[in-house]
């Protein structure tokens, strides 16, 4: 069932597309297009038609990007599996990591889901003697997300972040859309400049 009309100015318009069983694309554009919205049924549920708070704060930047949605495993919230299910390259895949510093506090990182975060060039790039992850249970306190669904947009507070500088090799990235099962794939740049991050040597 669709619909078509004017859509205003600044206004999101939504093109759903399914491309293989139970992995969905949402496009969003700020301009405005007279356009069909669709959305399907799937086992995600309201999920789908749920705008996430980083999503939301991506548009108002006026950011182009991309949704996508994958029916997500509770046993299995690693990034490779997010990756594999949205048909990315993993290097292409980036995920969210906390951080606490001996010195500087907490610090964010962005490494692609095949590899590790390095803690000595991570503790280099935050300024810090030493760093380490913070423990899980402390996730939502920190950031108001959950594991298997930290977006580096959006946190409770403003961290100082870090994406590995592999990132700007690509056009567009994907991040966690701050739930799981949803990722939102942008240019890197773009992201950057909206959180304010740096691109450093931080994985390995």
């Amino acid at each position: 069932m669709g619909q078509t009309g004017e859509i205003p100015e600044q206004t999101p318009n939504y093109n759903y597309e399914k491309t293989t069983e139970n992995r969905f694309f949402r496009h969003s554009s700020t301009k405005a297009l007279e356009t069909s919205i669709k959305i399907p049924y799937n086992k995600l549920g309201d999920n789908m038609a749920t705008k996430t708070n980083a999503v939301r704060l991506v548009q108002q930047a006026g950011i182009a990007l991309r949704e996508a949605f994958y029916e997500y495993d509770e046993q299995d919230l690693s990034g490779t599996h997010a990756a594999d299910a949205i048909g990315m390259p993993q290097e292409q895949v980036f995920k969210t990591l906390v951080t606490r510093g001996e010195r500087t506090g907490i610090h964010v990182f962005c490494i692609p889901v095949c590899c590790e975060l390095d803690l000595k060039k991570a503790a280099t790039a935050a300024g810090d003697k030493n760093i380490a992850m913070v423990p899980m249970k402390d996730l939502l306190m920190l950031t108001g997300y959950v594991r298997g669904g930290c977006s580096p947009v959006g946190m409770k507070k403003k961290y100082p972040t870090h994406i590995d500088e592999t990132a700007i090799l690509y056009d567009e990235i994907a991040v966690s859309a701050g739930a799981r099962g949803n990722q939102m794939i942008l240019n890197p740049e773009a992201l950057a400049d909206l959180i304010g991050a740096q691109f450093k040597d931080i994985a390995k």
